[in-house]
């Protein structure tokens, strides 16, 4: 891990245009917005990154601050190059896996707040200049997704918890019911009233 605290991976979170980011939240998969509206690399600790953004749910919005610890970098051993190996002369040096913690509070004066916590894994590649980017060599895939984030939700008011993940293009690990679609995300008729119209 080391070898990568170094580089700056603030931008592979901030990506994906805000409707490709999808998310649910509670055991209904109601549809929740999370837009990050700042993300910097903390000057203290190098594995660290502080966070601002705004989740939405129905009409309710919430302002939420906090941070991205990243705990593991892992590279790939076989680099991949895509669809017909079209990125193989662009000079990327090497593709990985992060893992990392999320702590995300919102505001408690703004009504229905409360903390998000979870895991979060995110692809990764490192260009020919040394700087990190955002792995979408293979978005042509069916099965392409980034930034999984996964976790709960914790109301400020009654301490309940709900489960919450999102991610881009995809909502990672949810029931094999939600998303009926394969080259895309299709969210099943049984959902489509929480949110998904």
């Amino acid at each position: 891990m080391d070898k990568y605290l170094k580089n700056d991976f603030s931008n592979i979170w901030n990506k994906t245009e805000n409707n490709l980011v999808y998310g649910i939240i509670g055991d209904n998969y109601e549809r929740i917005l999370i837009k990050f509206t700042s993300i910097r690399k903390s000057k203290e600790k190098t594995n660290e990154y502080l966070v601002s953004g705004i989740s939405k749910v129905k009409s309710n919005s919430c302002n939420f601050k906090g941070k991205i610890t990243i705990i593991s970098i892992n590279e790939l051993k076989q680099v991949k190059f895509g669809v017909d190996d079209e990125y193989k002369n662009a000079g990327i040096k090497k593709q990985g896996l992060l893992k990392a913690v999320y702590e995300f509070i919102e505001d408690e004066k703004q009504k229905g707040s409360g903390k998000f916590s979870g895991k979060l894994e995110s692809i990764w590649y490192l260009d020919k200049n040394d700087l990190i980017q955002y792995n979408d060599i293979e978005i042509d895939s069916d099965k392409y997704f980034n930034n999984a984030f996964t976790g709960v939700w914790k109301s400020n008011n009654t301490g309940n918890q709900k489960i919450c993940n999102w991610g881009d293009y995809r909502v990672p690990n949810v029931n094999c019911d939600f998303d009926i679609g394969s080259a895309e995300l299709s969210v099943s008729q049984k959902y489509q009233k929480n949110g998904w119209k």
